[in-house]
């Protein structure tokens, strides 16, 4: 393997993977930067409190492909420079790291979970598709997002070893579900609160609902100090 080679790719993965579609899609449509609103999240759901459900089709499609396309372009033309399915698995996790810290938008970025799908699509159709099945499932009972995405995240690695072995890949696997789910920090604390805001909800309303659940707690403690 070509050391140079390798850097070349990663760099380039990393560079794709900085593109955030959301903030780019939004811009185009004449919307709101995903950055100022909802979840403040840049991504295809907080895209979707915007309302407007096509540009968050197209942030999900895009945010997917830049998973996917470093991955597919490294093992079509990595081994005539010494690269292959370890190194495609790892210029995923640099298009991964790219859509986290993006150095186009001041790495102001997303939390990954459609890029994640696409690179793992890209590595091994069967585990995309089981991990994608996995966010459907939970995402259909519970309603949100974020509750899906780690539920898949947590499951992706062990797809991959129990099913299809262990490979070097998993390490790329493994790096990106810890990053996902280490990502997902605000939105644990926000399920465990109940403040946490489902699919399809717009901005205002999740913000009411913040609102709402930071006055009662406020309100509870007020109560608790007259009585003492």
């Amino acid at each position: 393997m070509s050391g140079l080679s390798l850097g070349v790719a990663l760099l380039a993965s990393y560079l794709i993977g900085s593109l955030s579609f959301a903030v780019i899609v939004s811009r185009l449509m004449g919307l709101s930067d995903p950055r100022t609103y909802g979840s403040k999240n840049p991504g295809a759901t907080n895209v979707l409190r915007s309302g407007n459900r096509a540009a968050a089709v197209l942030t999900l499609a895009f945010d997917a492909l830049k998973g996917y396309v470093p991955v597919l372009l490294v093992l079509v033309f990595g081994p005539q420079f010494g690269l292959g399915a370890t190194a495609a698995a790892f210029c995923g996790l640099a298009a991964f790291i790219g859509h986290l810290w993006p150095v186009f938008f001041r790495f102001e970025g997303g939390k990954g979970v459609a890029t994640a799908a696409g690179v793992l699509m890209a590595i091994n159709p069967g585990l995309g598709l089981a991990t994608l099945l996995s966010w459907v499932i939970v995402a259909a009972f519970f309603r949100y997002s974020s509750l899906a995405s780690l539920v898949a995240a947590a499951f992706a690695p062990f797809y991959q070893a129990l099913i299809w072995g262990v490979a070097p890949s998993l390490l790329a696997i493994i790096a990106m579900s810890l990053l996902l789910v280490w990502r997902h920090e605000g939105n644990i604390r926000k399920l465990l609160a109940g403040t946490e805001s489902r699919l399809g909800q717009k901005a205002a309303a999740a913000g009411a609902k913040a609102a709402q659940a930071t006055h009662a707690h406020g309100k509870h403690h007020h109560h608790k100090g007259h009585k003492s």
